[in-house]
């Protein structure tokens, strides 16, 4: 009692945390380190060695009852080939048996003199049978090592360097809506809910002219490449073509019954689509302000919608979860596709393959055009609305969200590489940090979004990234996702 009162008195020295940490980790590294540290590669004969060693290990058994069997059915087929009867006809010679020797297994018959096939008494061979099954099926963990590997049937991604944001442009009063680029790559334009359209220099990002004209929200906006025209929609319910030689607006297009929420012009031939909150996909002529055809059958708002050069077909998106596909020379729907659950808010057209992304608050999915076949879901989730999407030559997708997340893709395998978050202006709210549209340059190396803070943001690759220094982590799926 008195020594373990001593000893309790004794001043015990307090140890920092850190201290104790250290002391831990430490502990846990000698322990582990000799198990879990790198190995140098193996050389051949080593390895050699190491494979002869788990083979004899797993099939060891099995050589030892073959071999035994082969020696006995030896035995029994000379001992029978020796009291052959006159009236039985033994198959099993002297050269039959070698055959059984390198085979490992007798398989003999005899045929009695009634004709009827006899089993032969050898009850060696039967036990060979069950041991070699109940070895067999047994199976050793060791063997896992050299067992050969299933290649993983998903396309392995392309590096991409990441993108930054290099540039901030102010000048809107509102949430900037919809942005478009002029065909000479030299200008862009943006539409903005304080109701005017601005025409900005792409190279310096200073403002050259601004259009009024829209009496409510500018929601979409398209430049023509055959013409010196510049077309915008709004929530007004008008559809404006502006011609930039005079700056003013030169043809309206009437008939819808609500706001227009997405345009866009056919490349080869003078057509424009405008889809909206009524429900309709509305195909007019540039020159005549005709309506040409209404595409109704969609349930909900068509919030995006494109068109492709080669085939006479557009592809819509609605609130109503579908995407459908029409003919443009009847006006009809050709198909449509029910993979999404939630509203599709954003397509994009890949700008040489036949496919395109639609993106949804629930997934990102791939399509193959002309018919629309189901191609294979991105591998992450943006658990956001996705309010816009893009895609430029190199492959590059970017997705846009409500919560201010700009992800980017690669667009063979659908590996997200990079998820950046767009900062909001000083004086604006955190909820401000949507961002409503976004598009590549011609070139594809610049990127330009649409944000709720209003502002114009500007993003270009990282020139000193490497795959050294941002290096790719990709983990393919198990298997590849038929819906």
């Amino acid at each position: 009692m008195a020594g373990a009162t001593m000893d309790s008195e004794l001043p015990v020295e307090p140890q920092s945390l850190k201290k104790l940490s250290f002391k831990s980790l430490k502990r846990a590294l000698d322990l582990f380190s000799p198990t879990h540290g790198q190995f140098p590669p193996p050389d051949p004969e080593s390895k050699k060695i190491r494979v002869s060693h788990k083979l004899n290990t797993e099939y060891g058994g099995v050589k030892v009852a073959t071999e035994s069997s082969n020696r006995t059915a030896a035995a029994k087929s000379q001992a029978q080939q020796n009291s052959t009867s006159s009236n039985v006809l033994a198959l099993s010679g002297p050269e039959k048996s070698n055959d059984i020797q390198k085979g490992g297994l007798q398989k003999d018959l005899a045929i009695s003199s009634t004709g009827q096939p006899k089993e032969p008494a050898d009850v060696g061979v039967r036990s060979t049978g069950i041991v070699s099954g109940h070895v067999s099926s047994v199976r050793n963990l060791s063997t896992s090592a050299i067992m050969e590997r299933i290649p993983s049937r998903w396309p392995r991604p392309v590096w991409h360097a990441p993108w930054k944001n290099y540039r901030v442009i102010s000048g809107h009063l509102g949430w900037v809506r919809s942005v478009a680029v002029d065909p000479s790559n030299t200008w862009f334009c943006s539409g903005s809910a304080d109701r005017t359209i601005k025409i900005w220099d792409l190279a310096s990002g200073r403002l050259k002219l601004t259009l009024t004209g829209h009496i409510d929200q500018v929601r979409g906006l398209a430049i023509s490449s055959k013409h010196t025209y510049m077309f915008s929609a709004g929530d007004d319910k008008l559809v404006k073509c502006w011609d930039l030689e005079q700056n003013k607006v030169i043809r309206s297009y009437h008939g819808h019954l609500s706001g227009v929420y997405s345009l866009a012009l056919h490349p080869t031939i003078d057509v424009l689509l405008t889809g909206g909150r009524d429900s309709v996909c509305r195909v007019w002529d540039i020159r005549s302000k005709m309506q040409i055809h209404a595409l109704s059958g969609h349930e909900n708002t068509v919030c995006s919608v494109f068109t492709r050069p080669t085939d006479p077909q557009v592809i819509t998106g609605s609130h109503d979860s579908t995407i459908k596909l029409w003919d443009l020379r009847y006006g009809k729907a050709m198909a449509t596709l029910t993979h999404h659950k939630k509203s599709v808010r954003a397509l994009a057209p890949h700008p040489t393959e036949d496919c395109f992304v639609s993106a949804s608050a629930e997934n990102i999915k791939k399509f193959k055009l002309p018919k629309g076949e189901f191609m294979h879901n991105m591998l992450s989730q943006q658990k956001t609305i996705i309010n816009s999407a893009a895609v430029n030559e190199e492959g590059v997708l970017a997705t846009a969200g409500d919560n201010g997340s700009l992800w980017f893709w690669d667009w063979t395998s659908g590996h997200n590489f990079q998820q950046a978050q767009t900062i909001v202006q000083p004086g604006s709210l955190d909820s401000e940090a949507g961002i409503y549209s976004i598009t590549y340059d011609l070139t594809g190396s610049r990127l330009i979004t649409c944000e709720a803070d209003k502002t114009i943001k500007m993003w270009k690759e990282d020139e000193m990234a490497s795959p050294e220094t941002h290096p790719l982590h990709f983990k393919p799926p198990k298997d590849m996702r038929r819906f």
